[in-house]
């Protein structure tokens, strides 16, 4: 069962850069950069955690089951 971050979407609707989310949830760059992307393989719930209290949304806007 595929998992789809929609973390891209959702920062470019907010007009976010992937680097200041870095820098707001003190995430690594990298890190953020992989939720964009089209193929993650392994994510960690605290990450998850992190970034949906940072941009003050549910996991369920973040992450779409396929």
């Amino acid at each position: 069962m595929p998992i789809k971050i929609k973390l891209k979407e959702i920062l470019k609707a907010r007009g976010i850069s992937q680097r200041e989310l870095a820098r707001l949830t003190g995430l690594r760059p990298n890190t953020i950069s992989h939720l964009c992307s089209d193929n993650v393989d392994r994510i960690y719930l605290s990450t998850l955690e992190t970034v949906c209290k940072v941009l003050d949304i549910d996991i369920q806007k973040l992450i779409e089951v396929e």
